[in-house]
C-alpha cells in the first residue's frame, strides 16, 4: 500500500494541501487574518505619503530664501533660522518599517514643527516687503508653498485615520487573536499628537497688493 503512494505522480500528492488550503484561506480571511496586514499597508502608504509632502515643502525653501533674500538681505536671522531648520529637518525621517518607535516619531515631528515655526516668522517679515509681494518669482512660490501646506494637512489627516485603524485592529475581537498568535512582531504605529492649535499651517496670504479704486 504504501509504495503505491509512493509511486503517485507528484501533482496527485500535492493534491491534498491544495485541497486544504483551498478550504482553509477562506476561512481564515472571513476570521479577520487578513485584516492586520492590510490595514498596516495602507498605514506605511499612507506615511510615505506624508513624507512626499514634507519633502515637496523642503524642496521649495532654497528658492523661497533666495527670493526673500533678493529683497530683505538684512534680515539675516530670520533667513538662516529657515535654513537651519530645513537641514534639521531633512536630516531626521521615519521610514515606514520604523513607525512604531516612538523617539523617532516624536524627533521627525518636532524638526517639522521647528520648520514650520521658521517659515512662519520668515513670512511675517515678507510683510514689511511690498516690492517682494509683488514679484512674480515669490507670487509663484507663495502659491505652490500654500498647496504644498494644504497637501501636508491632507496626508497628515489621511494617515492618522488609517493608524487609527490600524492600531484598533491590534487590539479587537477577531484580528487581536492573530495578533497574539501569528503576527506577534506587529505594534502600534506612532501618530501626530500635537494639539490642534498648534499643527496650523504658516498662513500664506500675501499676494500682489490690491488695486485701488
Amino acid at each position: 500500500m504504501f509504495a503505491q503512494t509512493a509511486s503517485l505522480p507528484s501533482s496527485l500528492r500535492v493534491l491534498p494541501a491544495v485541497l486544504f488550503l483551498m478550504l482553509v484561506l477562506p476561512v481564515l480571511s472571513a476570521c479577520g487574518y487578513n485584516t492586520i496586514p492590510t490595514e498596516e499597508e495602507k498605514a506605511k502608504a499612507a506615511w510615505s505619503e506624508v513624507l512626499n509632502q514634507y519633502q515637496r515643502r523642503a524642496d521649495l525653501i532654497p528658492n523661497l530664501v533666495e527670493t526673500v533674500k533678493g529683497y530683505a538681505s538684512h534680515e539675516k536671522e530670520v533667513l538662516e533660522g529657515v535654513v537651519e531648520a530645513r537641514a534639521k529637518a531633512t536630516q531626521v525621517t521615519v521610514t515606514p518599517e520604523t513607525l512604531s518607535d516612538p523617539n523617532a516619531f516624536k524627533a521627525f515631528q518636532d524638526s517639522q514643527a521647528g520648520l514650520t515655526s521658521a517659515l512662519s516668522r520668515l513670512l511675517a517679515v515678507v510683510e514689511n516687503y511690498p516690492d517682494l509681494k509683488a514679484n512674480q518669482n515669490f507670487l509663484a512660490l507663495q502659491a505652490q508653498l500654500e498647496g504644498t501646506e494644504n497637501r501636508i494637512a491632507v496626508a497628515r489627516r489621511d494617515y492618522i485615520e488609517t493608524v487609527r485603524v490600524y492600531n484598533t485592529t491590534l487590539k479587537t475581537f477577531p484580528s487581536i487573536i492573530w495578533a497574539k498568535l501569528w503576527f506577534t512582531d506587529n505594534e502600534p504605529f506612532q501618530n501626530f499628537t500635537v494639539a490642534e492649535d498648534k499643527m496650523e499651517t504658516p498662513k500664506v496670504d500675501f499676494g500682489a497688493p490690491k488695486q485701488g479704486g
